[in-house]
């Protein structure tokens, strides 16, 4: 392979981007171990009023909006690749392919300690986003616009069929591989949990992945009108978008949470859900966009940036943690804890990862999964650490993608 064909540099890494990672990969460290209780015994434990208020922060900062979010930056950074691998000559539907199959495999390592993976997703929809690559800007906008428009209707329409889902994670049979200790027994349980909780159910393999593409295709918009380049152009229309995703965010919100508290009618035919939780999302990326605009939070932007760059492999090791705190080849808690706890493990190993991360990044210029994803990706070799002079760790240009 030659020099000209690597991934962009350095120094053309947007700083925002990094930023609303690291947010995201903290909503999803919350929401993955605050579901960590399903996987228990017929034992409940008792909520408390500090539980009952971070579940509803959680729900209305985090849950449903982290991994929307990331999935909008995973259609962001596909646009920036593919647009590089094509400068260059290359062709860029057997590269991202070779990619996406490389992110099967990691997608099949993190599964195996975690039923609830979205890199298998992410891989299956990179592949489809290559059916669209080569589209306009107004052309995407229609489809992404046509997609959430009917989502739904489409989820009304499906859960009028009622369909059976096996519950794997409460079921004692199935648990007994979970706390065996024994680390087959532990991997087939969470395969298994994966495939039914997740491949086969119509709820996710179907409504989720519309709103995952639907994402992506955003996320390859935004890129394509260069949007987080032009951040400090465009505040006036940040507020705007700022006021009228928190204004819709709010009517789909009390729309849905007052149709299930009282099981209207319009249910039947029009779910909101996943408007509300894309609304809210876009609030508050663009309140995180214009946070750091205004020049505000700048060192916790920093270490959300160093978070953000070290995203895949922070997520993986959030959930192989998680692994063995609770599960038989660790610690084995049986029984669930106090949703505060939940929430507390999670912000508590976010945070260690933010300082890992940053001073990881200090003296490596990639992470270790990040690392080995871009050298089998693109089959080259690149430095893993930054060189050091006279003691001095020299910051390099060395290339790396988004």
């Amino acid at each position: 392979m030659t020099n000209s064909y690597r991934p962009i540099e350095l120094g053309k890494r947007t700083a925002i981007l990094d930023i609303l990672r690291g947010w995201a990969i903290l909503g999803v460290a919350i929401g993955n171990y605050s579901g960590l209780p399903h996987i228990h015994s017929t034992h409940e434990p008792e909520n408390s009023m500090l539980s009952e208020i971070l579940t509803n922060f959680d729900q209305f900062f985090f849950s449903g909006k982290s991994w929307t979010l990331l999935t909008i930056l995973f259609g962001y950074g596909f646009a920036i690749l593919i647009n590089n691998i094509a400068s260059k000559g290359k062709n860029p539907v057997t590269f991202f392919s070779w990619r996406m199959l490389l992110l099967f495999v990691l997608a099949f390592i993190n599964s195996c300690f975690w039923f609830g993976d979205i890199l298998k997703d992410y891989a299956f929809l990179g592949l489809v986003l290559l059916l669209f690559y080569k589209c306009s800007a107004k052309k995407l906008s229609i489809i992404c616009a046509v997609l959430v428009l009917i989502i739904p209707f489409f989820m009304a329409y499906l859960k009028g069929f009622n369909f059976e889902r096996i519950n794997i994670i409460s079921n004692p049979e199935y648990l007994k591989l979970y706390y065996s200790g024994n680390w087959l027994d532990f991997f087939k349980f969470n395969l298994l949990a994966s495939y039914y909780q997740q491949i086969i159910s119509p709820g996710y393999a179907i409504i989720g992945h519309i709103v995952m593409l639907a994402c992506m295709l955003f996320g390859v918009v935004l890129q394509k009108l260069d949007f987080f380049n032009r951040l400090n152009k465009m505040k006036k229309l940040l507020i705007y978008i700022l006021i009228i995703s928190l204004i819709i965010a709010v009517i789909t919100g009390i729309a849905f949470y007052y149709g299930i508290e009282n099981k209207a009618d319009f249910l039947k035919f029009f779910q909101p859900y996943y408007w509300f939780i894309l609304s809210t999302m876009i609030f508050i990326a663009t309140g995180i966009c214009l946070l750091y605009e205004n020049g505000k939070l700048k060192t916790i932007f920093k270490y959300f940036s160093a978070g953000g760059k070290m995203t895949l492999t922070n997520y993986i090791t959030q959930n192989v943690l998680a692994a063995f705190i609770f599960s038989g080849i660790g610690l084995g808690i049986r029984n669930p804890l106090p949703y505060w706890f939940y929430f507390s493990l999670a912000v508590s190993v976010f945070i260690v990862q933010l300082f890992i991360s940053k001073w990881w990044l200090s003296k490596y210029n990639y992470g270790p999964i990040e690392w080995l994803w871009r050298c089998g990706s693109y089959r080259q070799l690149f430095p893993f650490k930054k060189p050091v002079q006279n003691n001095v760790i020299i910051e390099t240009n060395t290339k790396i993608a988004e």
